[in-house]
């Protein structure tokens, strides 16, 4: 029997994809632009009364107006993922004294177990994705946007001052985009830059991260710099 071997010259995918870096928060794309990405709840709109559907339709409204940057808007399904909760009821059921308690859940357990094996319950999640562009900003000359394309490695390798620079400008959109969501009752979150890995690494490896969970960010770091 053979032993199969990568082969080296294929390509990895991180070559196809604009991501350079996640760092506090921020997605840095290769052309040095920025992204901060919100995780959005959701609201039922044909269960609420007309009052309220119009509210909602004019906040929208009130909302589209106000925004003066491009928005991505992200609607992603995913396949429901209970292992952690099932354990949590095992774990219950072993620390449960009380006999008819402990057999109500094992039940409930069995229940749940069976309605996941008998079809994929999905879930959908809702992203706004919030971009920002330093070097299509209104103050900057031509000749400084035409530097900024001619040399995209000081794009990339942005000092630490810079980078907070447009963080904050970044930010501060987003502190408006958060305001108007607000406006119409919908609660959103910043994604932290675990959160951030997490969700490009459960998008572009769907089957292998059921199976294997990327571990803290901040032991990945730590194991590179030992």
């Amino acid at each position: 029997m053979t032993k199969r071997t990568a082969n080296k010259s294929t390509p990895s995918t991180q070559r196809y994809l604009q991501i350079a870096e996640i760092k506090d928060d921020v997605i840095i794309m290769k052309d040095g632009s920025m992204r901060a990405v919100l995780l959005v709840s959701s609201i039922n709109f044909a269960l609420k009364s007309d009052d309220e559907q119009n509210a909602i339709i004019s906040a929208y409204v009130s909302f589209l107006n106000s925004i003066d940057s491009p928005l991505q808007i992200l609607i992603q399904s995913r396949e429901l993922d209970l292992e952690q909760y099932l354990e949590l009821l095992k774990k219950a059921e072993s620390e449960q004294n009380n006999d008819l308690l402990k057999m109500q859940m094992i039940e409930y357990r069995q229940y749940i177990t069976e309605l996941v094996e008998l079809g994929n319950i999905m879930t959908k999640r809702f992203y706004v994705i919030v971009p920002f562009d330093p070097f299509r900003s209104k103050g900057r000359s031509f000749f400084q946007r035409v530097g900024d394309v001619l040399s995209p490695t000081s794009i990339v390798n942005l000092n630490q001052k810079i980078f907070l620079s447009r963080q904050k400008q970044l930010f501060t959109i987003v502190d408006k985009i958060l305001s108007g969501l607000s406006g119409m009752s919908l609660r959103a979150q910043v994604l932290d830059t675990q959160s951030l890995i997490e969700l490009f690494y459960n998008t572009y490896n769907p089957t292998v991260s059921r199976n294997e969970k990327l571990e803290d960010v901040e032991k990945l770091m730590m194991d590179n710099i030992m």
